[in-house]
Order: C-alpha cells, then structure tokens, then sequence
C-alpha cells in the first residue's frame, strides 16, 4: 500500500485472413461491467445450483455484474476422468447436469441473478462432446475420423498426436448439419432460459464460417448477446463477431514480471502491439481461472507477494477485469478438477479489496472497457525502472494508478505538471493534492489508486 509524505492532505484478434466488419452493438452495462468465473462443483458444499443460490446477494455486494458459470450440461461416462469427470466433456447440449439441479432450477436461478441487477453467461463447448453424447450414435458424420476410420478424440495438429483430452471426441466442423445442429442447441439456451451470453471454450479452434453463421443467429433471438471467446485470436473480434477475448499474453507477462523474469517496459510494448492487432472489442484479464488455477498453480504460487498489484493492474489498465470463485476469500489451494473440493470461504477477508476494485472500474469511465474507456498513457517517475505510473482519462475523468513493482521500498516522485490536481486515493479514502516532484513514499509491491475529485465536489 501507498503512504504520502510530501503531499497536501485536504479533508477532504485467423487475423491474416479476416476482414474487418462493424463492431457488435454493445449493450449499456457493458462497459463498466466485470466478471465473476462459477465453478458450481466447488462453490459449496453441496455442489449445486442451490448452494450457488444462497450466495448471490453477497455476491451483489461485492460488485459482480456478470456470472460466468462453467458447463452446466450432463457429463459423459465413458472414459470419464477421475470420478466426476470433466464439466467439457458434455454429454447432451440441452439438459443441466443433475448433479447440480434441474433445468427448472437454472431458469429460476437465471431470473434471480437478472432480478439482482447481474448478467448470467454459460460455458460452451463446441469443439468437442462426450463419448456417449447422442450425436455419437445418430450422426457419426459429426465426429473427426482416424486413419483407421474411427472416431478419435481432439489431436494435435502440430504432432500428429493426441492432447491427451481421451474423454472427449472431436468435432468435425466441415459438415454443414452439424453447423446447424450447434446453432440450435445454442438458441435453446437463449430462448429457453433467458442467458445473456456465452463464453465460448477454445474459440479460436472452430472455423470463422461457423462464428459467422452462429453468432448473427443468436443475436437474432437476443440483439444484446454478449460473446466471449477463450482466445487471443484477432479475427475473433476483429470480424464483429465476438465481444471480448481473454487476455492470455498479458496474464502471463504479469506472471514473468512477477517471478523476475520480465521488466515492466515490457507492459507498455504489450498494450502497443495488441492496439496493432485489434480494431474493436476488448480482453478480459484475470490473475486467476479455472485452468489456472487447477493446473499450473494458485495466486500465491503464480505471483508471490505481487498477486495484489498484479489484480489492480488487471482490474485498471486494460479491457475488463475477472475474478474466480474463491479469490476474494482467499483461494489458497489448488481446486481438483475431476472431483468436488468445495472452497473453504471462513472469513471472506479480501472482500473489501475486490470491491474497491470491482467498484472503482465501475464507477470510473477512465477505466470502461474498449473505446468507452481511456487510453493508458505511461507517466514517468524518478524510478521507471520499478515504478509502473499510468493514467486513463475520459471527458472529464482521469484515473492515475501507481504501481512498485518490486521488493523495495521506494520514495517516488510524479515527474507530469500536467497532472496537478485534487484526487481521491481509493484505498485511502482521502482527497490529495499532487504536485510535480509531489513524493509518494511505496511499499514494496505497494499500489495506489487516485482519482480526480470533480470541481464541485472539492
């Protein structure tokens, strides 16, 4: 955290072959929206869709606009991995896995979460079904074949080989019925139930003239539908076809940064580069997710005494910020992947942080997502090679963010005139003077948060 010593206290997105189209409508809340990742399995002891339920107002307060719950669908038997199996291995796209309820149950529990004012995306997979999903049987045509004509699970086109993913069969999207049969089994979800989006497993891997046929589809039945694809791919939003892609090279630049590996330059050339790559839309970032989180290690594994600092700069610098079930706890394990490990919430002691996260990135323009929001502009310090100092201004809203990305302490000086002025910490909770040469004296992986207190409210 940040104490001030010479401050006046006041009391106060194939891309090489796309071709760019109008970006899709986004809806009001979007902008200043985040979203919360739901692993039902582990969220409570009981599993459910029931246990979820009695959490949703607590969730409200915490300043969650968006649930993203992972597969809700059947999981298959056959070559089931460990003894629940994997929530991507679906068996049938139209029902809800009945260990975590019924599909009256979903509706409800839908209509409960849009009457606390949050949004409701499903988890889909299209590249791939369960061994003993329906398809299977009644149209093998759908399924990737092998050189000994069988159908074979998802194979690396790299090597030739198999991903190892043996609980799943690969779909073979260069048939036309089962372009249409996935559409359908997607519009299922938006008429019947009533979601307002999808987030889309391995996006990037299903051909663009699918995407191009099922997303003018959904946004038939719902013109606000909100898509997120689990991929960096360009053509993806380039293309208006989906909203938001996940923003996996900046989460593993954090990574680097905080584990030496990488200096904070490096920042500012990602946001350059990207900027090069997209036309529209934005990324979602994150310091923790399901596959994260399961498989290569918790926040405390990934980044040390920097997982606060590095949450803040995912929360503030760029696109729109995720939280996974468990990190405002915090999650300190690694959650099982194919058995139930429900989360041991106790305290809920990092509450207060996400909300002032969650808030701030709400409440501030400067900080919306895509072209509603602010560009980050670096500000320089007597310690860049230590100190990230960004702003985000938007009309007449600026957000500047200080960050010591390193193990020291540090006493560090604003070096912009042109940022003189009257902010509020939001950590703090104070209205500050700032002046050039102003100093700031930082803790080791210490963060600041400040911003601009409008005129009439000095």
């Amino acid at each position: 955290m940040l104490s001030l010593l010479a401050i006046l206290t006041l009391a106060f997105w194939n891309s090489g072959c796309s071709q760019e189209k109008a970006a899709p409508a986004q809806p009001d809340w979007v902008p200043s929206a985040n979203v919360y990742e739901v692993n039902l399995r582990q969220f409570s002891p009981e599993g459910n869709i029931a246990g979820f339920r009695q959490q949703i107002p607590r969730l409200k307060r915490l300043g969650v606009k968006v649930l993203w719950f992972m597969p809700i669908h059947p999981i298959g038997l056959k070559n089931r991995k460990g003894t629940l199996g994997s929530y991507y291995s679906v068996a049938n796209y139209k029902a809800v896995n009945p260990e975590f309820g019924t599909l009256a149950e979903f509706k409800s529990m839908v209509d409960e979460i849009h009457q606390n004012d949050m949004k409701v995306l499903i988890d889909w997979v299209p590249r791939h079904t369960a061994w003993d999903n329906p398809w299977i049987k009644k149209h093998p045509e759908y399924y990737q074949k092998g050189k000994n004509g069988k159908i074979t699970d998802p194979i690396n086109p790299a090597t030739g080989k198999s991903w190892g993913w043996t609980d799943v069969a690969a779909l073979d999207y260069t048939n036309e019925g089962l372009h249409d049969a996935m559409i359908e089994a997607m519009l299922f979800w938006v008429n019947q139930t009533g979601i307002d989006g999808f987030r889309v497993d391995v996006a990037g891997e299903v051909p663009v003239e699918f995407w191009r046929k099922a997303i003018p589809a959904l946004r038939e039945a719902n013109p606000e539908i909100f898509m997120l694809a689990e991929s960096e791919e360009p053509w993806l939003r380039n293309e208006g076809l989906f909203n938001m892609t996940y923003g996996w090279s900046f989460h593993h630049l954090m990574k680097d940064i905080a584990q030496g590996k990488k200096g904070i330059d490096e920042i500012e050339k990602w946001y350059k580069a990207d900027r090069a790559k997209f036309t529209q839309g934005f990324h979602m970032h994150f310091t923790q997710n399901h596959d994260e989180n399961s498989w290569a290690g918790t926040e405390e594994e990934l980044f040390g005494s920097a997982k606060n600092i590095m949450a803040v700069l995912a929360c503030t610098y760029d696109g729109m910020p995720l939280v996974y079930n468990g990190q405002e706890a915090p999650l300190t394990k690694r959650l099982e992947f194919f058995e139930h490990d429900p989360i041991q919430w106790g305290n809920v002691e990092r509450t207060g942080f996400y909300q002032s996260l969650l808030g701030i990135h709400a409440r501030q323009k400067a900080l919306w997502a895509g072209e509603a929001g602010g560009e980050a502009v670096r500000i320089k310090t007597n310690h860049d090679d230590k100190i990230f100092a960004f702003k985000r201004e938007k009309d007449d809203n600026r957000v500047i963010v200080i960050l010591n990305m390193s193990n020291e302490e540090l006493d560090v000086r604003i070096e912009d005139r042109s940022l003189d002025d009257v902010y509020r910490d939001v950590f703090m909770g104070m209205n500050l003077l700032i002046m050039e040469n102003a100093q700031f004296h930082m803790t080791p992986w210490g963060y600041s948060i400040q911003v601009l207190v409008p005129k009439d409210m000095r």
